[in-house]
């Protein structure tokens, strides 16, 4: 599988619209089947995974704001519609709350729901419904009650977004016991792990970097790539662990391309899954390297990476060389679009920080 990091200026989020008939989206999805390798964007493979999920299962249920004629703000679900029909996917109204609400009454009754907030801040109006009831019904339950939800959630900035459309809302849910928390970083992963968060009997927040939305992977769907849970060394080296997930990724790899320059052999982990933290993939890593750093878009204080951070060093505090490093948005709420250049992590600023340590330890 190969990707082209850039961004495909033709498809335009902004764009609007028209639905897709039954027949058309048939053949559409018959041809792509049979076509073999293909340029596939990370919004294809989403989409791909929702018609798939669709298809093999009647339980799952698709709806959220603008999911259905429009076929999503980032045309995620478009065509989905016309193809099962508005019984099975929705447009709902402009209330998250209501929609996370509405999810939890048909998972209690055997349904399978995916939902969208369409952007990252607007999941916070159904903050109270995911942690205090999606999160904890399991257990509330003693087992008997599960909550097979999907809350899919594009996040993150660098696509010019105005506030309330760059968030990097991570930390929230993975503070939350009880929740799965997924954010692919590749189309081929967008496909696999979306397939498996919908199978799965446990609510998962399903988080989409909406700069990665039209990233190009040559590769065949279906396609499944290493299991959810699993974190994933994407590439090796000797001197320095960095860790990445979602929008990060691309530039934790492009870091590691620049510090080959000057004789730095970096290694590359892409986390995939936030919560459950797995601490053997990453653990084995830093003990061969000796030095780790997270790079994330959410401010730096109280971010996942400080938890990153103290779980690396108590679990392998005598194998470190030097502290555990953080490249992190700034402490600030994210700025205007003019701004967002200035706020994200660089390729400049994680080799500065990796500079920072004193290589003679």
């Amino acid at each position: 599988m190969s990707v082209e990091t850039g961004t495909d200026l033709t498809t335009d989020p902004a764009a609007d619209s028209t639905a897709v008939d039954n027949a058309t989206a048939t053949a559409a999805s018959a041809s792509n089947d049979a076509a073999g390798p293909s340029a596939v964007t990370m919004t294809k493979a989403l989409n791909q995974a929702l018609r798939d999920s669709l298809a093999d299962d009647d339980t799952v249920l698709v709806f959220g704001e603008d999911v259905g004629r429009l076929g999503g703000v980032f045309r995620v679900t478009e065509g989905l519609r016309a193809e099962f029909g508005s019984n099975r996917v929705w447009d709902s109204p402009l209330a998250e709350s209501g929609i996370i609400g509405t999810a939890i009454g048909m998972a209690m009754n055997g349904m399978r729901p995916v939902v969208e907030m369409q952007f990252d801040a607007y999941a916070y109006p159904a903050f109270e419904q995911i942690v205090s009831h999606v999160a904890k019904m399991r257990n509330r339950t003693k087992g008997r009650v599960s909550l097979p939800i999907t809350i899919r959630i594009p996040y993150a900035g660098d696509i010019g977004g105005v506030e309330h459309h760059s968030d990097s809302s991570e930390a929230y849910w993975t503070s939350t016991p009880g929740l799965t928390v997924v954010t692919p970083s590749n189309p081929a992963d967008a496909y696999s792990l979306l397939r498996e968060s919908i199978a799965s009997d446990d609510p998962v927040v399903f988080m989409e970097p909406k700069s990665r939305y039209w990233m190009k992977e040559t590769l065949s769907l279906p396609v499944s790539t290493a299991p959810m849970n699993r974190a994933q060394v994407i590439r090796e080296g000797t001197d320095v662990t960095l860790l990445a997930y979602g929008p990060t990724v691309r530039t934790a790899l492009d870091s590691a391309e620049a510090g080959a320059e000057h004789g730095l052999s970096i290694e590359v982990i892409d986390l995939r899954t936030l919560s459950p933290f797995d601490d053997e993939t990453v653990s084995e890593s830093v003990r061969k390297t000796s030095r780790a750093a997270i790079i994330h878009e959410a401010a730096q204080f109280g971010g996942y990476g400080a938890e990153v951070a103290a779980r690396l060093t108590e679990r392998n505090f005598t194998y470190l060389s030097a502290p555990i490093l953080r490249v992190a948005g700034f402490d600030v709420p994210y700025p205007s679009p003019k701004l967002e250049e200035f706020y994200l992590p660089t390729v400049e600023r994680v080799l500065d920080a990796l500079e920072s340590w004193d290589w003679e330890l």
